[in-house]
């Protein structure tokens, strides 16, 4: 058993640490988000829509600094990126313990939130990108397995904000990522798999590597990309698909106990849905490697999600259990892949040169819509006095994301030479005119698997600049 560990491709080790790193960061951020309300509410006397807007901020603050954590981390590599982002994120959970006034709660979590980002998200992307090509589905679904387990510590939280007090748990939460993450980025990241002499997915070293080195990335630069259809709609289809997701898992709890249902029972709810996750998400991964559209399977996970939320928003009333293990059902299904869809559609349709950067803009365009969920939720609220509202904005968000993941299989891959499209006609030109697969490789120009690994050098047929093609 020892043998066969120390035999074991590096790359599943770092994927073992982003699992933990990925639930310990979610655990004590996203998920807990909802249980913070109440408790400040009640000790400052903050109105609910004042409160919230402050998460509204730090996010907004979040997705702005996403494009700059992206490049971070393809300049600098994941591990520095890690290091740095330690730091400045667990001295700005020790300022939010300190919190007094609104203006410090907004300062402190934009400080929070702008700094998570070099240490969270993106940083394990890429790297885990970066070590997996053939197997990036497994791999990303084990990952998001993260996510899920992160939902396991929404109990111990929920405890030290009410029985110790919301201070404390900022403070707990600075002490448990400083343990985690910076052992993780000192002593095990690195960035690539040729820093272990290794070669992707573990595979046998190629003939001739030892002379010419490592292999190389090959993909769109950002300015490319945000010339392309592509981008943009792929980026409208997660903005809005994320909306919906983000969004219960903020507004979650503060929906539950509207409906009458206690913090403690509201926690296992939470784990239950957690642990369904822990199932979901690889599964899903790995099946991801086998779905010919992961933009179509994208349209089928918001579809059920859709139908969770319209079982609970009218069943409740007359069974309030049998509305939520429906809910939960549906949830647990279509919310399999939230964190990995974005790994396995950006590198196919971009490349993994410029992946974080490309992946950070696309953030900062989904917080967009992200950033409007603490004050939406609240405003319904203290409107309606429910959320009902609520529940059908959510759907009809899920709704939009399924059109435009629609369109984004239809739209041919950027990285087939194309001409520039600037206006609509042009669009639907293309959609009728190229017969091509979606994501198939380059007819010739490139020669690059998934991962966005060159192989063969560009084609010598010259292309306009920002049609879509690689410089």
């Amino acid at each position: 058993m020892i043998t066969k560990l120390r035999r074991a491709y590096y790359g599943w080790y770092l994927l073992v640490a982003a699992v933990v790193g990925m639930a310990i960061a979610s655990g004590v951020s996203f998920w807990v988000l909802g249980y913070y309300v109440t408790p400040l509410e009640e000790e400052f006397g903050w109105s609910r829509t004042l409160l919230q807007t402050g998460i509204s901020v730090s996010l907004l603050i979040s997705g702005i600094a996403s494009p700059l954590a992206g490049r971070v981390v393809d300049r600098y590599g994941p591990r520095r990126s890690i290091i740095l982002g330690t730091i400045f994120t667990c001295a700005s959970y020790v300022l939010l313990a300190t919190t007094s006034s609104i203006l410090e709660w907004y300062l402190y979590f934009s400080i929070n939130s702008f700094f998570r980002g070099f240490m969270f998200y993106i940083p394990f992307q890429v790297l885990i990108s970066r070590w997996f090509d053939r197997k990036r589905g497994r791999a990303v679904g084990i990952m998001a397995m993260g996510f899920s387990l992160g939902g396991f510590l929404m109990p111990l939280m929920q405890r030290i904000i009410d029985d110790v007090g919301w201070d404390a748990s900022f403070l707990f939460a600075a002490a448990i990522l400083a343990v985690v993450f910076l052992p993780i980025g000192l002593f095990m990241v690195r960035d690539h798999p040729h820093e272990k002499g290794l070669e992707v997915d573990g595979e046998s070293p190629r003939a001739g590597a030892g002379a010419s080195g490592p292999r190389t990335f090959s993909g769109l630069t950002v300015k490319q990309a945000i010339r392309t259809w592509n981008f943009w709609v792929i980026a409208l289809a997660f903005a809005t698909f994320f909306f919906a997701m983000f969004g219960w898992m903020f507004n979650g709890t503060p929906v539950y106990e509207s409906m009458g249902i206690s913090r403690e029972t509201i926690s296992l709810i939470l784990a239950l849905q957690a642990f369904g996750g822990l199932i979901s998400r690889p599964t899903f991964g790995l099946l991801a490697e086998r779905i010919p559209s992961i933009e179509l399977a994208s349209v089928g996970l918001a579809a059920i999600m859709s139908v969770g939320m319209l079982l609970l928003l009218f069943l409740h009333d007359n069974n309030l259990m049998l509305a939520v293990i429906l809910f939960l059902c549906c949830w647990m299904i279509g919310s399999a892949g939230g964190p990995v869809l974005e790994p396995l559609i950006l590198p196919k349709t971009f490349g993994l040169a410029h992946f974080g950067a490309i992946m950070g803009t696309l953030f900062m365009i989904e917080t967009i819509g992200q950033f409007l969920v603490p004050t939406v939720g609240g405003a319904i609220y203290e409107l309606t006095g429910e959320y009902r509202l609520l529940l059908l904005v959510n759907v009809g968000c899920l709704g939009l994301s399924m059109v435009f993941f629609t369109l984004a299989h239809l739209i041919p891959n950027p990285r087939i030479p194309s001409p520039r499209v600037r206006l609509l006609r042009p669009l639907l030109v293309n959609l009728v005119a190229r017969p091509e697969p979606q994501h198939q490789g380059g007819n010739g120009a490139w020669a690059a698997s998934a991962n966005g690994l060159g192989t063969a050098e560009p084609s010598a047929a010259p292309m306009e600049s920002g049609s879509g093609a690689v410089d």
